[in-house]
């Protein structure tokens, strides 16, 4: 990503409602996924840190059991900001293109929004993450949705594309693994991201070009309390098995048998 996204993350991680949202999914789907007890989970391409705290904390807390936390990122500038958040994590400079972690050594790795990326070789990185894993490890990754909605943003952090679920779900089963849940979320507040993203970025400079304005951006307190809010009782639909045709991100849970 370009250098300042990873200022804005470090700033907007814990407090925006996007963020908050999906750091919950995924501790959601860790918490009712069983994977080999005692083995590392890592977090591949942990950026500033801001999920690895949220496990750290949760695994105080006793919401998930304790187990070692790692992480990378590959940027010096990610690394050191998350340092500073996860001081007990094992944080190193790597590419999921070639994990520096030995076969089998893994009970679970998260990566999000991450095998989108320009630089990923995907295939690649799916083999090394279930060289990685230990068997019955569990895979969680969240992936940009929707192609038609590649915009600014997408070109500022260096997307290569954007996934549909059927895409998604046969790319996880070719690299060998088990899916055992892939869903939308952020679909209640969908039509909003369509209207920013399709409609108003059509008025002609900023937005619709590569230097265009971040997501990455905390609104006024009153409109990020309303979108946790509606985030909030999206995840209680979802709990209740709720499943979305639509939404700005899929969040994919698989198993390597």
């Amino acid at each position: 990503m370009e250098a300042e996204e990873y200022a804005l993350m470090d700033a907007a991680e814990d407090r925006m409602w996007w963020y908050r949202a999906l750091h919950a999914l995924v501790l959601r789907a860790l918490a009712r996924t069983p994977f080999p007890p005692g083995l590392p989970l890592l977090d591949a391409g942990c950026g500033t840190g801001g999920l690895l705290r949220r496990i750290a904390r949760a695994m105080a807390e006793g919401a998930l059991p304790a187990r070692p936390l790692a992480g990378f990122d590959i940027a010096t500038e990610a690394i050191r900001r998350a340092r500073a958040k996860v001081p007990e994590a094992r944080l190193l400079l790597a590419t999921v293109n070639d994990l520096p972690f030995a076969q089998k050594s893994l009970g679970a790795v998260v990566s999000l929004d991450v095998l989108c990326h320009r630089a990923v070789d995907e295939r690649r990185a799916l083999a090394e993450f279930r060289r990685v894993l230990a068997p019955g490890g569990v895979l969680v990754l969240n992936m940009p949705a929707h192609q038609w909605l590649f915009s600014a943003h997408d070109r500022r952090v260096h997307t290569r594309e954007r996934y549909s679920r059927p895409l998604l779900r046969a790319r996880l089963e070719a690299a060998g693994f088990r899916v055992a849940e892939l869903l939308h979320w952020n679909s209640l507040l969908f039509p909003l991201m369509v209207v920013q993203r399709r409609l108003l970025s059509r008025g002609g400079g900023g937005a619709a070009s590569p230097q265009g304005r971040s997501d990455v951006a905390l609104f006024p307190p009153p409109i990020e309390a309303m979108f946790r809010t509606i985030a909030a009782a999206e995840r209680g639909l979802i709990a209740l098995g709720v499943r979305f045709p639509l939404g700005g991100s899929l969040l994919a849970v698989a198993v390597k048998p």
